[in-house]
């Protein structure tokens, strides 16, 4: 896990610019630094190496071994630029060094991420004739590369975001893993073109000036969503979505000159596709439990020592329980350690069920209990990790994870993201199952799901109807019954549509939200909603602590599998995610299970607001519709009134708000 940078220029660049965009990310890799610059058309280069780099790496003879410290380079000028900061997790000897070059010198790279399945490749490649200097995944992709193209992207298992420099070709190339797991962003200046992990790595930049992408601002604002296209909340800047890549022939750079501000020509290298089944409800759950041990065991491939996330749900609890068994078989010395949040506001704690898991497996159970008194305090540096505003303090608590983590020697997590998605998880999975029905006219199933689902979760048979109606009227009338009953909709009038320029249009409706076909909807959840959101807080608060996050539910033969599953193995009579509890039953404790609601590292923000903070949260959003320049009024103030007096139902709205002034504030960014 690392962070990456690279950098086009249209004339000559100074080196000190490539050395400040991978500088800022150093909280990615603090282990190792390492620098490439080429000149035009590749015929001359510079491999270099900062403070960070061990003295090993730079007294080695590998051919990728820096040669100068960057400082004395600091003025040179180049055309393409690689950059690296290294977090050493597989080989991490001098030979796992980036940039990383093939053995003669045309291919460069620089990679964040992991391929699970490299010693597999590995084997595969030295049959065909590699040969290999060093035992790093990174190698692995570089040789694959040379020896398949392109398509070596369909052979990886794992997390990816890389830059690969073809000197023979003067060819760029780029790529992303399948889901988004690691992030790309870029941007076109009138200076060059700047890739990186993060995107505060293009703010040191010339000629960088953050501008609010008004469209974008209003789905986050609005409707709680980011991440489901390839823009950013800073306009002209663009990121590589999941499964997307891109080639870049620099040899013409005076056409890619004429993109300033615009977007770069990409590729889809992977569609998710369902695989087929044809089979009963148990051979389902076995297989999806089969596919998972399978995920767990190669995330687990690690020279540094691993850890995991224990919410004390379905999701990180099969994960804890897995692990164990696989660290049991391998008679591994060390305890796994887990790592949890915890609240002291009773209806948000979920630490009775973590104590389950934690005493079926006896692992090291670490946990966290985030304070109300530092929520305020760490919000400009949380968000300036994360690098645009989020949707709620649940990130907060995963901050906290993740530094109890760091604090705790423990390098390597794995976490439960990506189930929810692929096996209809939420509650908003509700409103597709008994749409279907509805439309199907299957009337006795239907009122037996909605008794079900009043059962076990509490919703009434009104709210039944409101979630079918959400899904199957006419826009228009939806849209005026959502303004009507409180939800959200088209046109709020806490927020000015005019000063943002932006069209009113639910973002929902256009990636599947209105469906009513589960498996559309999880679709929809997985390559263009839900999934990329928690992606990228997960990236960020990990990484904010020198922490790579593992999610082996998004191991893609896991979720190809479980997309291709009848929608009634994943949802029936209100029981959400039913293969994998059936898959799990006889592994993990019974109570966590039979668990039907659904929290995952949340803070009492709802307590906090209405009884411990009122004030400040009052004080937070006058600073945010202050700093906004008129796209939040003050209505939003009647909006916290009425939640914090309980006139109205709490939602998180006013976090939001807030959030979102506290990222123009951190970013300069400008509104207008």
């Amino acid at each position: 896990m690392c962070g990456i940078t690279g950098y086009i220029a249209f004339s000559g660049q100074a080196t000190n610019k490539l050395h400040a965009m991978t500088e800022i990310i150093r909280h990615r890799g603090p282990d190792d630094e390492g620098f490439a610059l080429f000149t035009s058309n590749g015929r001359e280069m510079k491999i270099l190496g900062g403070k960070d780099t061990p003295s090993a790496a730079y007294q080695s003879e590998l051919a990728y071994a820096p040669k100068e410290h960057v400082a004395q380079q600091e003025q040179a000028s180049f055309q393409v630029g690689l950059g690296h900061r290294r977090l050493a997790i597989v080989d991490v000897s001098p030979a796992g060094h980036q940039p990383m070059c093939s053995s003669d010198q045309r291919y460069w790279i620089v990679f964040n991420g992991e391929v699970y399945n490299h010693i597999e490749l590995r084997a595969e490649l030295e049959s065909l004739g590699c040969r290999f200097v060093s035992h790093s995944d990174t190698e692995v992709i570089l040789a694959a590369y040379q020896e398949w193209g392109v398509s070596c992207l369909s052979r990886f298992n794992g997390m990816f975001a890389f830059l690969i420099y073809d000197r023979q070709e003067n060819k760029l190339f780029a790529a992303r893993d399948r889901f988004g797991v690691k992030p790309l962003y870029y941007w076109v200046s009138k200076e060059g073109i700047g890739f990186g992990s993060e995107i505060k790595q293009l703010t040191v930049l010339p000629g960088w000036q953050a501008r609010v992408n008004g469209q974008r601002a209003y789905d986050f604002l609005n409707w709680s969503i980011t991440d489901h296209t390839d823009e950013t909340l800073f306009d002209g800047v663009f990121q590589l979505r999941g499964g997307q890549a891109l080639e870049l022939a620099l040899s013409d750079i005076s056409t890619l000159a004429t993109l300033v501000g615009k977007r770069l020509p990409v590729f889809a290298w992977y569609r998710l596709t369902p695989e087929p089944f044809d089979g009963g409800f148990d051979q389902a759950a076995d297989g999806l439990r089969d596919r998972l041990r399978d995920s767990v065991r190669l995330r687990l491939r690690s020279d540094v020592p691993v850890g995991s996330c224990l919410s004390g749900g379905l999701d990180s609890s099969s994960i804890v329980v897995i692990m164990t068994q696989l660290l049991r078989e391998k008679n591994a010395n060390s305890q796994q350690k887990t790592f949890s949040a915890c609240a002291n506001v009773d209806r948000f704690d979920e630490r009775e069920y973590i104590d389950e898991v934690v005493h079926k497996t006896g692992v090291d159970a670490h946990y966290v209990y985030p304070r109300l008194e530092d929520l305020f305090a760490t919000q400009e540096k949380i968000t300036w990790h994360q690098d645009e505003p989020y949707a709620s303090s649940s990130i907060y608590a995963q901050w906290h994870v993740f530094k109890l983590a760091s604090e705790n020697g423990v390098k390597v997590m794995l976490d439960g993201q990506g189930a929810d998605e692929q096996l209809a998880g939420y509650h908003n999975f509700f409103a597709p199952h008994l749409a279907n029905l509805f439309k199907r006219g299957r009337w006795i199933r239907l009122y037996r799901e909605i008794r079900a689902v009043k059962r076990l979760h509490g919703y009434s048979e009104f709210n039944a109807v409101k979630r079918i109606a959400n899904i199957l009227l006419p826009e228009g009338l939806r849209q005026r019954l959502r303004a009507h009953s409180g939800k959200a909709n088209a046109r709020p009038d806490w927020l000015s549509l005019e000063k943002l320029g932006a069209v009113p249009v639910d973002p929902f409706a256009m990636i599947g939200g209105k469906t009513d076909s589960i498996r559309e909807f999880s679709y929809g959840q997985l390559t263009a909603s839900n999934l990329q959101m928690l992606l990228h807080w997960e990236d960020r608060d990990s990484m904010a602590h020198s922490i790579e996050s593992r999610v082996p539910f998004l191991d893609y033969r896991l979720v190809e599998y479980a997309l291709g599953l009848p929608d009634e193995f994943k949802l029936l009579e209100g029981v959400t995610k039913r293969v994998l509890r059936e898959g799990m039953r006889d592994l993990l404790p019974e109570r966590v299970t039979k668990r039907m609601d659904k929290m995952a590292f949340v803070t009492p923000e709802e307590d906090w607001m209405r009884h411990g903070a009122a004030s400040e949260f009052r004080v937070a959003l006058k600073d945010a519709i202050g700093i906004s320049g008129g796209i939040i009024n003050q209505k939003a103030l009647e909006i916290l009134d009425g939640m914090i007096d309980g006139t109205r139902p709490f939602d998180y709205r006013i976090w939001r708000m807030i959030s979102f002034g506290i990222w123009i504030k951190k970013f300069s960014v400008a509104v207008s």
